[in-house]
C-alpha cells in the first residue's frame, strides 16, 4: 500500500459512505476503528491488511476522526483473533468474495503457467496480474507468504509445458543435430577454425564475429547456413512473446556445454532450440 496520501486523496479513498456506516454498525473502540481501516483497505486493494504497521498513520489519524476514536487504540485491534477473523467473513460477504482455498491456489498457478508466465517474465508482474484476476475473480489473494509459492508453482508448470511443448514440435532428425552440438566427443562435423583452433558450431556461434568486413559477413552468412540446416520449425516458439524466447536464449549462450548436457532432456533441447 501507498505510503503517501494527500488530503485531497484521504477524502475521496478513505472516506466512510453510507453502506459503510451500516457494517461498521456500533461496533466502539480499537474494534471500531480497526473494522472501518480493514473495510476501506478492502474496497480500495481488493485484500485485508494482514498487520496493523501496513496502514500509514496519515490514513489511521483521518480514519480516527470519523469514527471518533482515538488513533492510539488503532494497534489494539485484533488482527490476526477471534474478532479480526469474524470481520473478514463479515467485509468478504459485503463485497461478494470468497476466501482462497488450497484448491484455489492450485487453479491461481494453473491460470499463471497458461495465461501470463507465456508472455511476462517479471515476478513482480506476475504478482499483479494474479492480484487482478483475483479481483476479477472476486476471490480474497492468497496471503503475502503464499503468493511467492503461487508463482513459483505457475513458473514451474509453464516451463515443464514449455520444454514438453518444444520437445513434441522438433522433428527426430532435429533433435538429434541439436543434441550433437553437446556431444562429449564434439568437434562436431566440419568445424571451423578460429585462431588456428577448431571450434565446434555452438562455441562458433557463441564467438563474437570480429571486425566488421566481408570476411566477416561471408563467416556469418555461413553461420546462418548451417543453423538453417538444423531444420528447426520456423514456429517453434510462437505461442510465447518474444522476450521468453529471448530470456531462454540467452540462457543457453551463457551455458556450459556440460551444464546443457546434465539437464533434463526436453530442456536440453529447449535451451538449444532458442540459442539456434
Amino acid at each position: 500500500m501507498r505510503t503517501s496520501w494527500s488530503p485531497e486523496e484521504l477524502i475521496d479513498c478513505w472516506t466512510l459512505v453510507e453502506d459503510n456506516w451500516r457494517l461498521v454498525g456500533n461496533k466502539t473502540g480499537a474494534t471500531r476503528l480497526g473494522f472501518s481501516v480493514m473495510l476501506k483497505h478492502f474496497e480500495l486493494e481488493g485484500r485485508f491488511p494482514e498487520q496493523a504497521a501496513e496502514i500509514p498513520q496519515v490514513v489511521v489519524d483521518y480514519m480516527a476522526t470519523q469514527v471518533k476514536v482515538d488513533s492510539s487504540r488503532f494497534p489494539k485491534y485484533d488482527w490476526p483473533g477471534r474478532t479480526g477473523r469474524y470481520h473478514r467473513a463479515q467485509i468478504r460477504k459485503a463485497f461478494g468474495f470468497r476466501e482462497c482455498t488450497e484448491a484455489d491456489l492450485e487453479d491461481l498457478a494453473s491460470w499463471l503457467a497458461e495465461e501470463v508466465c507465456p508472455v511476462e517474465l517479471s515476478r513482480d508482474r506476475l504478482r499483479e496480474a494474479l492480484a487482478a484476476h483475483c479481483r476479477a475473480e472476486r476471490l480474497e489473494p492468497p496471503a503475502s507468504g503464499q503468493v511467492g509459492r503461487v508463482v513459483g508453482s505457475g513458473v514451474r508448470g509453464f516451463e515443464e509445458s514449455f520444454c514438453q511443448r518444444a520437445l513434441s514440435a522438433v522433428p527426430e532428425d532435429a533433435a538429434r543435430r541439436l543434441e550433437e552440438l553437446v556431444a562429449d566427443d564434439q568437434v562436431a562435423g566440419d568445424p571451423a577454425v578460429v585462431g588456428g583452433e577448431k571450434l565446434s558450431l555452438l562455441a562458433e556461434l557463441k564467438a563474437d564475429p570480429g571486425e566488421i568486413g566481408l570476411e566477416t559477413f561471408l563467416s556469418e552468412v555461413d553461420k546462418l547456413d548451417r543453423v538453417r540446416a538444423l531444420a528447426l520449425p520456423e514456429d517453434l516458439f510462437a505461442h510465447v512473446s518474444e522476450r521468453v524466447a529471448t530470456a531462454w536464449r540467452d540462457c543457453a549462450a551463457k551455458a556450459y556445454p556440460s551444464d546443457l548436457r546434465a539437464s533434463p532432456r526436453a530442456v536440453r533441447l529447449t535451451l538449444l532450440a532458442a540459442f539456434c
